[in-house]
Formats: structure tokens, sequence, C-alpha cells
């Protein structure tokens, strides 16, 4: 079993299974584009604007009871709260009237009883304006990484990184459609800590390449993307597994506030992990990496 985790032992062919690779993500990126077009997302109050109540009855909370209680609401969304039954988080949209006098009804409605716990109101106007400062911002993230990048290594790579980063979001933003899971703010922190995650064990990947370029230079890059990505597997399956299950214990035990941030992260490991290997790195075969100012080396090709 430590053999499978020692470093340099691989020897896999990711370069033959490519065009594979390739198809798997068009395909993705295709039922992605396709249920953001036709779904939508299912936006939570952070931007189409309502009230969200967390509640909470010492004497017990039946949920069905509640449901018919507040059924004069538009979208009304009850989950659970705590483990003895006596909290309730309740979502709900305005349907044109004032947020305020919306929380008015939904508290006579309930009647005597009820503490509020945490009571968040938003307008539709706010909304909007976290719609367009979130798109802005994961936008912004992306750039950042590609000129980073760019200045660290070179242009090619920095092209591979936001390419494969973009993959990675655009799946992850595709499955909160296709599921129409929640998606708030906690989503969006989610997507840029994705990012980070990404670029991180993308860079390692591109560091032994360009090492390898400056040490081999009579192998073909397709020699030297597979002895490279090969070298790096190692550090890539720990690295993901070990957070792949902190993020499943978040997921499972985070509760409903972090039910979409764990969601994120999950998703994001897995493909992060995926293109890195089988995106970041074969992409690199389509640019001319000889001219990019690689040293010398006294080192043989390692083929001989």
């Amino acid at each position: 079993m430590s053999k499978l985790f020692r470093k340099r032992e691989y020897k896999i062919d990711f370069m033959g299974q490519a065009k594979l690779a390739y198809i798997l993500s068009a395909i993705m990126l295709l039922v992605s584009v396709f249920s953001f077009c036709t779904r939508g997302l299912n936006y939570g109050i952070d931007f189409v604007g309502g009230v969200q109540i967390e509640a909470s009855n010492e004497a017990g909370i039946q949920m069905e009871v509640v449901r018919e209680k507040l059924s004069f609401l538009k979208d009304l969304s009850l989950q659970s709260v705590g483990t003895d039954g006596t909290g309730i988080l309740i979502q709900a949209q305005p349907e044109g009237e004032n947020p305020n006098a919306l929380l008015t009804k939904i508290k006579d409605a309930l009647g005597a009883g009820y503490s509020y716990n945490d009571v968040q109101i938003v307008g539709p106007s706010i909304g909007s304006e976290l719609k367009y400062k979130s798109l802005l911002a994961s936008i912004l993230a992306l750039l950042a990484i590609a000129v980073y990048i760019w200045f660290r290594f070179e242009w090619p790579f920095a092209i591979g990184c936001l390419l494969a980063l973009a993959h990675d979001m655009i799946i992850v933003v595709g499955v909160f459609s296709v599921f129409q899971i929640e998606f708030d703010m906690v989503v969006v922190a989610g997507l840029l800590s994705l990012a980070g995650y990404d670029c991180n064990d993308t860079i390692v990947s591109y560091d032994r390449m360009r090492e390898n370029l400056k040490k081999y230079r009579k192998s073909s890059i397709t020699e030297l993307i597979n002895r490279s990505t090969n070298e790096t597997l190692s550090r890539t399956i720990l690295t993901s597994l070990t957070t792949l299950f902190v993020v499943l214990v978040l997921l499972f035990v985070g509760g409903n506030a972090l039910y979409g941030f764990s969601v994120v992260m999950v998703l994001g490991t897995i493909l992060g992990t995926y293109s890195s290997i089988y995106l970041a790195m074969p992409l690199l075969k389509y640019f001319d990496l000889r001219s990019l100012g690689t040293s010398e080396s006294a080192e043989p090709d390692f083929n001989k």
C-alpha cells in the first residue's frame, strides 16, 4: 500500500488518454451550459431578495403545521435547524411586497411561542447588485491568477491554467443548475476558494514540467508531459485525498449554512485533480515550449 504513494514510480500514459478526457470534458461543459441557459440557477435570497428567518419554539416544531400556516408565501422553503426539533429556517420571496411587511406577516401567521434568532432581509435591488459583483469578483480572480502564472512561468502556462480553472468553475455551476441546488453568496465564496486550490495543484505540475524542459531537451513534449505528470502524481493524490476527507466531513456535518460551500469544494477537489492531470498539462502540447528560453542540459534523454 505504501508503494502507491511513493514518488516517481508511475508510468501512466496520460497523453494517450487525453482525447477521451477532452470528450468527457466537452460533454460535461455542454450539459452545464445547456442547463444554465434553459433552467438557470436556483438563486438564494442573497440574489433575488426576500427574507430568511431562523426561528425556534421550545415546545417543538411540526413542519407540516408551519408549512400550512405559511402557505400564502411564494417559493417557501422550510428546513429543520439543530437536532432537538425546536429550530426552523424559513426562506421566502416577497413577490412584489416589501420584505419588512412580509416579515410581519410571517410572525403573525406563526403566532406566539416563537423566538427569532436570526432575521435577514434582502431587497431585489441589493440582490441584483450582488449578482453583478459576484460575477465581477469571479472574473477578476481568474484574471489575477492568469497574470500571476504568466509572470511566474510563461504565457502558455497561464493559458493552460486559466482554461482548466474556467472548465472546473463552469462544470461546478452547471451541477448547481442541473440539480437546482440553492446558489447564494456562500457558494460564490466556495468558487473563489476553488480557484485558489486548483491553481496551487496546477502550479506544482507546471513547475516540474519547466524543470524537465531544461533537463531533457532531446525528449518530445509528449514524453515530458507524461514524465512530469507521473513525477507529481503521488503528491497530487495525497493532497487531493486529504482535502477531500476534510470537505466531505464539512458536507455531512456542516449544516445548511455551509452546504453550498461544501458541495463546491467536494466537486472542486475532484475536478481540480482531473483538470490538472488531463487538461492543464496536455494543453501544453499545443505550444512551442522549446522557444521559451530553457537552458541546455547536461543530462541525457531519459528514454535512453
